[in-house]
This record gives C-alpha cells, sequence and structure tokens, in this order.
C-alpha cells in the first residue's frame, strides 16, 4: 500500500492515519495559504495516491476548500470547531468591547493572544488606519519571547514551559529581539513585577508593543492583550493605564477573583509612576467599558 511509503522524511518513521490527516493540514501556514495537490504532497512528504484520498476527504468533510483552479485552502469547518474552543473564539467574544474601547482610546493597533506550546496565537488584531506595520494577524503565531504578549504569557506561565524556552534557542527577527537566555529571564521577572510587558524594535525595527496579563475563573494568565504603536511616537509607560483597565475589565468580565476585588489607590504599574501623569495628557480618558473596568 502507498500508505507503508508515507513516513517523515529522513527518519523513516511510518505515521498513523491520524498523523497522515493531521500533516495535510498542517501544510498551510501565513506563506501558504492556497496550495494545489502535488504542494500539499509535497510538502507533508505524503505519497500522491494517499494526500489525492485523504484531501478528497478532507474537502468533503469541510476541512478543506477548493478553488476553481483546483488549489486548496483551509475550510470554515476548522473555524467552526475553533469556536468550541474554551481558550479560543470564546474568550475574543468577552474581550471584543473591551478590546474596541482600547482601539478607540489608544489609536493603536490592539491584540488579543494566547499561549500555544511555545508561540503566541492572535485571537483579535484590530488595525489603526495611520499605525505602525504588524506582523500579527488573526490566527497568526509568533514565539514567545519576540512579543509583547508573548512575554507576558511566558512570564506567568509555569516554570517548567519557562525553562524549555529559555533552554531552546531565541531566534532573531531583528537586531533588538531578545536572544540571550539571562536577559530574556531578566526580562520577565520585570514583567511580573510592573505588571506588564515592554517590547521594543523584537519582530521589526519601528515598532513598541506594550502588553498585559488576562486572568480567567482561576485567577490564573490565560492571555494577553497588547497595544503597538511606533517607535517614538508615545511613551509605552503613557500607554500602560488603558491597557491594563482592559486587561482588568476582561478579567474581570471572565470571572477572575482578582478583578473583582477592590482596587488599592496605588494599583496599577508599580514603578515609574509618572507614566501615570503622562497617560492623562498622551492618551485620553477611555469610554463605555474601558471606564467602567477602570472604576
Amino acid at each position: 500500500m502507498d500508505t507503508a511509503k508515507d513516513a517523515r522524511p529522513g527518519n523513516g518513521t511510518t505515521l498513523t492515519a491520524a498523523q497522515r490527516v493531521l500533516a495535510i493540514l498542517d501544510v498551510f501556514d501565513d506563506a501558504h495559504t492556497m496550495l494545489t495537490l502535488s504542494e500539499i504532497s509535497r510538502r507533508s512528504g505524503l505519497t500522491l495516491t494517499t494526500t489525492h484520498r485523504l484531501v478528497g476527504e478532507l474537502h468533503a468533510w469541510g476541512a478543506l476548500s477548493r478553488d476553481p483552479r483546483g488549489r486548496y485552502s483551509v475550510g470554515l469547518r476548522i473555524l467552526e470547531l475553533g469556536v468550541l474552543a474554551p481558550g479560543g473564539l470564546q474568550l475574543r467574544e468577552v474581550a471584543q468591547p473591551f478590546l474596541n474601547d482600547l482601539h478607540h482610546v489608544t489609536r493603536a493597533n490592539v491584540h488579543l493572544a494566547v499561549r500555544e506550546g511555545h508561540d503566541v496565537v492572535y485571537l483579535e488584531s484590530l488595525r489603526a488606519p495611520d499605525g505602525v506595520p504588524v506582523l500579527s494577524r488573526l490566527g497568526g503565531r509568533w514565539p514567545l519571547h519576540a512579543t509583547g504578549t508573548g512575554q507576558v504569557l511566558l512570564a506567568y506561565a509555569g516554570p517548567d514551559v519557562r525553562e524549555e524556552v529559555l533552554s531552546s534557542p531565541l531566534k532573531r527577527f531583528s537586531r533588538h529581539t531578545i536572544v540571550e537566555p539571562a536577559q530574556l529571564r531578566s526580562v520577565l521577572s520585570e514583567v511580573r513585577w510592573l505588571g506588564y510587558a515592554v517590547a521594543a524594535s523584537q519582530l521589526t525595527e519601528d515598532a513598541v508593543a506594550v502588553a498585559a496579563p488576562i486572568r480567567g475563573p482561576e485567577d490564573d494568565v490565560i492571555a494577553a492583550v497588547g497595544v503597538t504603536v511606533r517607535c517614538g511616537t508615545v511613551s509605552p509607560q503613557a500607554m500602560a493605564p488603558a491597557l491594563m483597565a482592559a486587561s482588568r475589565g476582561i478579567s474581570r468580565a471572565l470571572g477572575a477573583p482578582s478583578a473583582n476585588a477592590p482596587r488599592p489607590e496605588h494599583a496599577g504599574p508599580r514603578t515609574r509612576r509618572s507614566g501615570h501623569d503622562m497617560a492623562a495628557r498622551a492618551v485620553p480618558r477611555a469610554t463605555g467599558h474601558l471606564s467602567r473596568s477602570s472604576a
């Protein structure tokens, strides 16, 4: 049978039926959203016969779509399954009003993200008309160490996850990307102390990201919200109060105990207090959901 030849290149291991299906779905990414049957076969390492059979089954089920030119893309049935994920689109629906308010208040790019293994995955990405170009998009993923939301999620992840990332090669995307484990460890400690992350020029040279944690019903960090602006246009610390108000509002809507507790007068970033004064001038007061969440 052809399936006997379906093995990962270089290791000779025969794939199970489930692994062959997943191998086909795994060939699609940001740079390969539309693929022909032969391209899917080549990228998955499966024989053309097996690919033809499995692609046909996936297409019939709705996991793949086919255009008039015979090219395949991820189907809407996959999106329907994604809605059922507790940490996926359900979270996005709860967060959406707060993200919209934050987007209006800061006039910046706004992102909602969760952790998937050693990557950050974006559940929402709101673009500012005149904002700095960003590489993040809905459903896109990047390594945790190279983004503001990723650094937040890594900072509050379990020690085993942090050590796995710190002991793995840290890919460089710009000359400012943190690739030294000791430096990253220090940054993560600062994120936990401040309550938010500032990632300047990590993916692209002209962007600075500020991100804060979102807590779930068990008060653990389940997601992160972030804003991205052009370097030099506004102080990251000036963005922090509005950002943290949004993260607190989302956490409260999710039932996080700490978000429902009364806020002490000194609540907010624990250092660089001057950022609060700067925010009054640089960021207009939030309205709607965001202003209520900061009350």
